[in-house]
């Protein structure tokens, strides 16, 4: 078993809640409420200043050039490709960009982000990517489910765009990489390593549903 497979093996259970979320749901098929949608958008904007940090702190824990090389490109990726769908949706939304860097962050949202930079800047380069990977992949899975049951939830007019972004061959193909890393770093760590590696990963991963009920019921 590789360490990502150990990883969701631990996690299955909780992964699989995601899809049966009211908010992802929502999604699905098209009918979640255009303001529960816009407090998220806004929130997951703030998640991502936060998440593109961790990736930046992994530059300087880094120990090799390639692995600097890939957390870097993460932040760019980050910074000017991910957010590009938060701000596509903020402009249809009529959310200006300044209204959302000013936005509080939600109580779940910053616990969720304390939690990963405290690992960042705690621990290694293979405990940040596992703090990172459970959202990377989440998407991923939770988009790829979403066009599995219904095709046509990709060309959906307004939740459209969110479903073919996270279910691209291209975010995919990113994801794939940041899952070599996290092998190539953690190919030689003991039971002790892997089990607190594992620790991180279901963390986040409940944060990840955590997210998703901060959503839906639009807390503060």
């Amino acid at each position: 078993m590789t360490t990502t497979q150990r990883l969701l093996a631990a996690t299955e259970d909780i992964w699989a809640e995601y899809h049966t979320h009211p908010f992802v749901r929502g999604i699905a098929d098209g009918t979640l409420d255009e303001e529960k949608f816009r407090y998220y958008m806004v929130q997951d904007y703030l998640y991502l200043i936060d998440y593109a940090k961790v990736f930046a702190i992994g530059v300087a824990k880094a120990r090799d050039p390639e692995t600097m090389r890939l957390f870097a490109g993460y932040v760019h990726q980050i910074l000017d490709g991910e957010m590009d769908i938060h701000k596509g949706y903020m402009q249809r939304l009529g959310i200006p960009l300044e209204e959302a860097e000013r936005a509080p962050v939600a109580l779940d949202n910053l616990s969720y982000t304390s939690y990963m930079l405290r690992v960042a800047y705690d621990e290694g380069p293979a405990e940040i990517a596992a703090a990172i990977l459970s959202c990377a992949l989440s998407y991923e899975y939770i988009a790829k489910e979403i066009v599995a049951r219904d095709p046509a939830a990709a060309d959906h007019p307004f939740y459209g765009e969110w479903v073919r972004g996270y279910a691209d061959p291209g975010y995919a193909a990113s994801n794939q990489v940041l899952v070599e890393l996290t092998e190539r770093l953690t190919k030689d760590y003991s039971q002790a390593q892997l089990e607190h590696l594992t620790e991180i990963f279901i963390a986040c991963s409940r944060y990840e549903g955590a997210f998703w009920d901060m959503a839906w019921e639009m807390r503060n």
